[in-house]
């Protein structure tokens, strides 16, 4: 680590460079360096706006900025309204159409996990290495690394003739639902490029991410027999609905939680006689008494995947666990789709090995592909069996979405750089 801040503190002073870089590519990193104040005050803008995702007003605040910053670099923008019974901003493109290189599709978020009903933390440097601020990592961090890489590309006039769509959508902390909506669009432009690249945050330098796990929702309700509690175990009587749901619960642990990368996490239980659910605030309320049989159960969790294939087999197996049911009980489950998984592909691994190719270029040492199981799904999922994909390209930090969220500032020059050289050489 202490070598690595070395080279790092090295490269921001004196704007060093790795041996096998380019007389063009070592004005891009200049450019980066010399821009840094600049780039830090429109990180503090953004920051300073609560954008949570369902203060719609703000979400497009942040997006106008962005909206003016890529204007001036050349690109088309517009803001794609989505229907009012979503209830969320839209989002912003921004691009440029031409015949250089691959054509990129360049994935950030304007929103947060922030809402305006919290406490509003703003951007604050905490000392010279570390600020925070809502979204100062995730991801306003990321979305204006995307600004200044460009920004490095568009004073050495690399961007004419290339062919670059930034979208940053305004609800990926929430998505609106349902996502054939929301994502239409998102989807149906990322088909018409070659690659897509994610300014999630980075997990480290030496790490980023061509696989995601999928997110899926799951509603098991069990049904039993109330009565007496002296006749639970009984023929008549039987066990009762939240036996059977323990049943349940407790057999896709044994059955399945071995198996890598799939995981399925009961977040909400409510049983007893009467059971009612809000699905819109996840939250339930059940009447009983230690002396009544539970009539009904029901539990709402989701379930995570690296694959369709593996997604699909789960499902399957949870059914029929669902079907052995106890004496005088029965259950239901139904599965939702969310957020599709972003396999790893030898397409993502190849975009991967550019960016490795840059990173030891600039003496930052090798790039390796993350754990897929170490990271949430994201916007880039929806799109990744389309086109090769690359994510974890944005800044770095710790506390993603909790109060105190931080952005490591001693690494952002060198990451804004790296991904500025990415560009470049995946648009030659």
């Amino acid at each position: 680590m202490k070598k690595l801040l070395l080279i790092l503190l090295t490269m921001a002073s004196l704007g060093a460079t790795g041996q096998s870089l380019s007389t063009v590519e070592k004005k891009i990193m200049e450019h980066v360096r010399a821009n840094m104040g600049l780039t830090e005050k429109l990180l503090e803008e953004v920051v300073n706006i609560n954008s949570g995702t369902l203060n719609k007003q703000g979400v497009r605040q942040v997006g106008n900025i962005f909206m003016k910053e890529l204007k001036a670099l050349g690109f088309t923008t517009e803001w794609v309204s989505l229907p009012d019974s979503l209830n969320r901003a839209g989002h912003l493109v921004a691009y440029r159409k031409g015949t250089k290189g691959k054509k990129l599709f360049l994935i950030g978020h304007l929103d947060t996990v922030f809402e305006k009903s919290m406490p509003f933390t703003p951007f604050t440097r905490l000392n010279d290495s570390t600020a925070t601020g809502q979204g100062v990592n995730d991801m306003k961090g990321g979305d204006v690394m995307i600004v200044a890489a460009l920004k490095a590309l568009h004073a050495q006039g690399l961007l004419e003739g290339t062919s670059i769509t930034v979208y940053l959508t305004g609800d990926e902390e929430s998505s609106g639902k349902p996502t054939s909506i929301s994502r239409k669009d998102f989807i149906e432009r990322a088909k018409q490029h070659d690659i897509a690249l994610g300014y999630e945050g980075a997990q480290s330098f030496s790490i980023a991410t061509t696989a995601r796990r999928g997110i899926n929702d799951w509603r098991l309700t069990t049904y039993g027999n109330t009565g007496h509690s002296s006749g639970i175990f009984s023929k008549n009587a039987g066990y009762g609905a939240i036996y059977e749901a323990a049943r349940i619960l407790d057999s896709f642990r044994e059955q399945l939680s071995q198996e890598k990368y799939l995981t399925f996490n009961p977040g909400v239980i409510v049983g007893g006689t009467e059971v009612t659910y809000d699905r819109t605030q996840d939250k339930g309320e059940a009447v009983s008494k230690t002396n009544i049989i539970s009539q009904k159960t029901l539990v709402t969790g989701d379930l995570r995947f690296l694959t369709e294939a593996q997604k699909n087999a789960a499902r399957t197996k949870m059914k029929e666990i669902v079907t052995q049911s106890l004496p005088g009980t029965r259950a239901e489950i139904l599965f939702t789709d969310g957020i599709p998984s972003m396999e790893p592909t030898a397409g993502n691994a190849r975009v991967l090995q550019v960016l490795d190719q840059v990173s030891r270029d600039m003496g930052l040492g090798a790039v390796k592909a993350g754990d897929p199981g170490s990271r949430g799904a994201g916007d880039i999922s929806y799109v990744a069996k389309y086109l090769d994909s690359l994510d974890g390209l944005g800044a770095s930090g710790k506390g993603a979405h909790a109060p105190g969220e931080t952005i490591n500032l001693k690494e952002y020059p060198a990451l804004i750089q790296r991904s500025a050289l990415l560009l470049y050489r995946l648009t030659r």
